[in-house]
């Protein structure tokens, strides 16, 4: 099993070239930054963890400047988002942004993205998209990206993404970035089962067919959903988000499910500095050492 490692990236912590040397020098295989461009300060949107919304959520710098940093200062750590809100960016310059940031990177990113859980976030955006619509126009931007880094000469027309035939580029390396969709509620998963290339749940959020909590058999389930769809269930790795600490009896629990890894966390999303996060690094590090074997 391996592991990755999500930082909040404010620009008042850990640099992101900095920690992306650390975790490939540590043994982990992937660095995740997530994303928010701003946080409405009405906050009519209710932390989905409940309670006040942690500082980390209002510094996040940009997730593909960041990245990129973290790709020039390590040769084969894969940088992934976790998660681009894809629905808040141009679509033509979120296609040319994560085209170029894979080939400079040599094929390495790892396209993590979401549709959000702040309505007035994605109202300043994208006031045309109803938040209620916001998995459709997700759908639908993701074809919109497919057509964009795999066609030549490319062309899309849909409700609410559309360019007219044009030459976009750069490609990225393997004529797409693979996707993974980070949903862990039941409508989120059976899109990430339809048409996701990986899929990159948070175990806490993480629900079974009956709509209750369940790890285990929420995989289990997403996998029967894949199958349903018509596709390989080996085919769509699955990357479990931990927030929590990993202790020993939850790695168990987790080992032989057959993921791909899991993306570990500091002790919160607070904003914290590079002594902070160092300190973390060393206790989650003989973790990796051990179960990653």
């Amino acid at each position: 099993m391996r592991f990755g490692y999500v930082s909040m990236n404010s620009a008042s912590g850990i640099r992101p070239d900095v920690v992306a040397r650390e975790l490939e020098e540590r043994g982990f295989d992937s660095f995740w930054v997530p994303e928010h461009s701003h946080i409405p300060v009405s906050r009519l949107s209710p932390f989905p963890n409940g309670g006040d919304l942690p500082s980390g959520y209002l510094h996040m710098m940009g997730p593909f400047v960041s990245l990129t940093a973290a790709a020039m200062a390590t040769t084969d750590l894969i940088v992934a988002t976790g998660v681009c809100l894809l629905l808040e960016h141009d679509l033509l310059d979120l296609a040319c942004q994560t085209a170029t940031l894979d080939v400079l990177s040599g094929g390495r990113l790892l396209l993590g993205v979401g549709v959000g859980w702040n309505r007035e976030e994605l109202e300043n955006h994208r006031p045309d998209i109803p938040f209620n619509k916001r998995y459709a126009a997700m759908r639908e931007r993701v074809a919109a990206l497919r057509a964009a880094w795999g066609q030549e000469e490319a062309a899309f027309e849909g409700t609410w993404d559309r360019f007219s035939p044009s030459w976009v580029n750069p490609k990225p390396t393997r004529g797409y970035v693979p996707i993974a969709l980070g949903n862990s509620f039941p409508l989120g998963i059976r899109h990430a089962a339809q048409y996701a290339d990986h899929w990159s749940p948070i175990d806490a959020h993480l629900v079974n067919e009956d709509g209750e909590p369940d790890v285990v058999g929420g995989i289990a389930w997403f996998r029967s959903l894949v199958a349903e769809f018509g596709r390989d269930p080996d085919s769509v790795p699955i990357t479990l988000w931990m927030f929590r600490r990993p202790e020993p009896r939850r790695l168990e629990r987790y080992a032989p499910l057959g993921l791909e890894r899991l993306v570990l966390s500091g002790s919160s999303a607070t904003l914290e500095d590079e002594a902070t996060t160092l300190r973390t690094l060393d206790e989650l590090t003989p973790v990796v050492h051990a179960w990653r074997e």
